[in-house]
């Protein structure tokens, strides 16, 4: 896998400070984001970038990693095991001396071929993992209600997967071999998708429910009557009872949001009336009121 410098993409030095980090990726994610760019590939696949690159950067263990073994970071842990290994095999082999010296991206591996002759190789030849992909991906709420199709821009390649109904806003899913291919043979990495549900200024989701506010006017408030209202998957006309309070509340069983990877299992609506009081009587409107009011 090629070496990815994350402090060139944020466009960093390496003694950047965290508060650096967080104010070189917030002016990149808005610059890239594909709300602002849409349809364009390059855009999206640095936004993609920027993510990543935050994203190790940001955490202090990653980072350090990162800085010590570049391309390599992911496999820190088993690297410096590795190390220790050898330290210890030199200081029985060579009379207790032990390397001191740091030593950063590839160079491990030379280091061990030049100490040991060549003794490195199993080390250096040790297959691991790919790097895994992160990518984060924006849905309003109609999208996410019903199981669909999409393409996406993953390290410049496009992936298309198929996004099952009922997704939760901040949920992450894997999808096993999307990632990095593998060092030396060894399996790909994994992709990592994070969903964004943005906000529907009519429906409110909350879990599995949806709520909504429906006006009706003060007759059908009193007397009863018809409604039509909208809901996620088509028009319901109900029944409104009479004598229906303010703030009342109806619900709609299994008519709210599907539930994830549950085929035909559905949250429930729930409807609260808001009572729409007249406005601008005329006089016998008022006269009529002021009779009500008296009996």
């Amino acid at each position: 896998m090629d070496y990815i410098d994350y402090y060139k993409i944020l466009d960093l030095k390496k003694d950047a400070t965290t508060e650096d980090i967080k104010k070189a990726y917030r002016k990149l994610a808005r610059r890239h984001h594909p709300d602002l760019n849409p349809n364009n590939d390059e855009a999206n696949k640095k936004f993609q970038q920027v993510n990543e690159a935050n994203e190790v950067l940001s955490d202090p263990e990653k980072r350090k990693k990162y800085d010590k073994y570049g391309k390599d970071w992911q496999h820190a842990d088993q690297l410096d095991a590795q190390q220790q290994r050898q330290y210890q095999s030199q200081g029985r082999g060579y009379g207790g001396n032990s390397y001191s010296g740091g030593f950063g991206g590839d160079d491990f591996s030379d280091f061990f071929s030049s100490m040991f002759g060549g003794g490195g190789r199993s080390s250096r030849n040790s297959p691991f993992k790919g790097q895994d992909y992160n990518a984060d991906l924006q849905l309003n709420l109609l999208d996410a209600y019903t199981s669909h199709k999409q393409t996406l821009t993953v390290n410049g390649k496009q992936v298309r997967i198929t996004i099952p109904a009922g997704v939760e806003n901040g949920q992450k899913i894997k999808l096993p071999g999307y990632g990095a291919p593998g060092v030396n043979n060894g399996p790909p990495g994994d992709l990592y998708i994070k969903f964004s549900i943005t906000d529907n200024p009519k429906f409110k989701r909350k879990g599995n429910d949806i709520y909504i506010q429906e006006e009706i006017d003060l007759y059908i408030a009193v007397l009863g009557g018809e409604k039509i209202i909208d809901t996620l998957n088509g028009k319901v006309k109900l029944k409104v009872p009479e004598g229906t309070q303010p703030d009342a509340t109806l619900r709609l069983k299994g008519k709210g949001f599907p539930v994830y990877k549950k085929e035909n299992h559905f949250g429930d609506l729930y409807i609260k009336w808001l009572v729409k009081l007249p406005t601008g009587l005329n006089a016998e409107q008022k006269e009529l009121f002021e009779k009500l009011s008296k009996l």
